[in-house]
């Protein structure tokens, strides 16, 4: 596989202190060192657990399920201190190809990267156990050279307070346009996208693509109040709790978390072969948070494209 940059937990003064990631690390399958597990021994699917953050893996496709922060003690914490589900899903659609090589384990301190093979196809999961920040990507490469759709599920929650959902953040949205620094350059203010959930003021996050596009839903048209008295409202076509991305070979989709999903900053660089890790802000750019809680105008709708409602809402529903 075409090695990407590793933007994890790369950015805002958050994610770049050592104390969000302290005592962070994963293990898989018994192993907390570099290893490569057998096919046989890999099963349907297995628990990547860390400290701060766990899911499960299906091993066919390494698509994920069950992310959940754990909500495990950290001065740099976004959960208010409860275990949070995050994704009900993460799942690429790899159109009948399949992984059956063994699993490559690699943990480095707190960071994991896992990988694996078959006819036509390599997968790769990166992570980083640490409270915010980025700490998710997961790439994909395909010998044919086509997008994988990827199928994003925010969890439900075992409470209403804790169901994830997607918002037009209105700290974005009234900034848009404006011209703010970022590192020793300044940036536009762009449209922004989050999700967050009704529990905790500091738990916050955005879908992070790289050489990927996000499919609009026309079924998700959602009317949003904009700054600009010539253009008073514009639609937004996402859908509150799914997102789905078409993501080039070679490319990626990250999860960002907390201070850093709501930092102004350039979107990631369009690279598929010999990437470099361009696009660290250390701390240099401008954070705009987002309200909390999140206004009903604001909340994108409805949560699945109703097409989908069935098969979407099954996965969504059974977070663990």
């Amino acid at each position: 596989m075409v090695a990407l940059p590793l933007l994890l937990a790369a950015g805002g003064a958050n994610a770049a202190s050592s104390a969000g990631c302290e005592g962070g690390g994963f293990s898989v399958l018994g192993r907390t060192q570099n290893a490569t597990i057998p096919a046989s021994a890999l099963g349907t699917s297995f628990r990547v657990q860390g400290k701060y953050n766990q899911f499960d893996v299906d091993a066919a496709t390494l698509g994920i399920r069950n992310f959940m922060m754990t909500g495990a003690p950290n001065p740099l914490d976004i959960t208010g201190g409860v275990p949070t589900p995050v994704f009900a899903s993460k799942l690429p659609d790899h159109r009948g190809l399949t992984l059956n090589s063994g699993l490559t384990v690699e943990i480095t301190g707190e960071s994991i990267e896992i990988g694996r093979t078959g006819l036509g196809l390599s997968m790769k999961i990166q992570a980083k156990d640490c409270a915010n920040g980025g700490i998710f990507q997961m790439e994909v490469e395909r010998q044919d050279g086509t997008p994988t759709l990827f199928t994003h599920v925010l969890a439900e929650g075992p409470n209403p307070q804790l169901k994830a959902f997607y918002f037009d953040n209105r700290n974005f949205r009234n900034r848009e346009g404006d011209e703010v620094p970022y590192k020793d350059i300044t940036v536009i203010v762009p449209a922004r996208v989050n999700f967050g959930n009704d529990f905790s003021r500091k738990f916050v996050g955005r879908d992070s693509p790289q050489v990927a596009t996000r499919r609009a839903e026309p079924d998700c048209e959602n009317r949003i109040a904009t700054r600009f008295p010539a253009t008073p409202f514009v639609t937004v076509r996402h859908c509150g709790g799914v997102s789905r991305w078409d993501v080039a070979s070679g490319g990626r989709m990250g999860q960002v978390m907390g201070e850093d999903a709501v930092e102004v900053a350039p979107p990631a660089t369009e690279c598929v072969q010999n990437c470099q890790a361009q696009n660290r802000v250390r701390g240099r750019s401008t954070v705009l948070g987002f309200p909390f809680p999140v206004n009903g105008a604001d909340r994108l709708q409805p949560r699945f494209p109703p097409q989908s409602t069935a098969s979407l809402g099954s996965v969504a529903s059974n977070p663990r």
